[in-house]
């Protein structure tokens, strides 16, 4: 049975310099897990439309992960065969793990009279709100806000009434997810579910093969697909702490900041793995 690495990365702040955007220090390394067949898996908090824009650049052209672990979004081609539990959608096999978007909507339509003014979310905002609220170019945030199975929710009351209404919406079966002004609305969820579900496949269907998986990401909304990964790399920020994980073997810290550590980080594993001595 050989070993095959599989590899799951975060995106904004990881495989992306958190204030640039810019890939560019770790294309060498893109081209060189290209060349050695080793897939690259984007698990992400972006969009489908964020995705299918990002994955042109980076010249990655298979499956990727969006929303948090809401849904995986795999090549046709990619498998031998369909994958599990799938339905083609466009140009992918799909796999579903959450309720779509009309769900949450309506869920929060109906504590809006309780937290009346406190929160807005992105179904709500014109195109240039959540331009102000993100940063991002109309173009992006267009992409942004089609959101197929979650909402972000921009709240604008205290913290004090922030908590309650994390409470409410918890115990009406949405999970939150908090991410700088935003208060993300989904299902019960992660990218380490995401990440499990996707390594249990290509075991199923590549079973003469020793699956380990990398994941790297530089953030809390990331500790669960790090938790789940065989290896570990927590992505050094510039603007937070390393993630919080439940495990403590195979984490790799990386010295350098988003994708610089993302290609130092990997360098060392695969330095680590091609110089230990064969079996003979």
């Amino acid at each position: 049975m050989r070993d095959q690495f599989v590899i799951f990365t975060d995106m904004d702040g990881t495989l992306l310099d958190h204030h640039s955007y810019s890939h560019q220090a770790a294309e060498k390394m893109l081209k060189f897990l290209k060349e050695q067949n080793i897939p690259v898996i984007p698990n992400t908090s972006k969009t489908y439309d964020e995705m299918q824009e990002l994955t042109a650049q980076l010249k990655i052209q298979g499956p990727f992960i969006v929303e948090n672990g809401a849904a995986i979004h795999i090549p046709h081609g990619f498998f031998k065969k369909k994958p599990a539990n799938t339905q083609w959608m466009g140009k992918n096999w799909v796999r579903n793990f959450t309720s779509k978007k009309s769900y949450w909507l309506s869920l929060l339509k109906k504590i809006e009279s309780d937290f009346e003014g406190q929160f807005t979310h992105f179904a709500k905002m014109t195109l240039s709100d959540i331009c102000d609220a993100t940063g991002l170019e109309p173009e992006q945030a267009k992409r942004a806000a089609n959101r197929l199975y979650g909402e972000p929710v921009l709240w604008l009351g205290s913290e004090e009434q922030k908590k309650k209404f994390i409470t409410c919406v918890t115990q009406l079966g949405a999970k939150t997810l908090i991410g700088g002004r935003f208060i993300h609305i989904s299902g019960e969820t992660d990218k380490g579910a995401a990440l499990n579900w996707f390594v249990g496949e290509l075991r199923r269907q590549y079973p003469d093969t020793n699956w380990i998986s990398i994941a790297l990401g530089d953030g809390q909304n990331d500790a669960a697909m790090l938790d789940a990964a065989d290896i570990a790399v927590r992505i050094k920020s510039p603007v937070n702490d390393y993630p919080q994980l439940q495990r403590t073997e195979n984490v790799i810290d990386s010295q350098l900041e988003g994708p610089e550590g993302w290609t130092e980080s990997l360098q060392h594993i695969l330095n680590l793995t091609l110089k230990e001595p064969e079996n003979g």
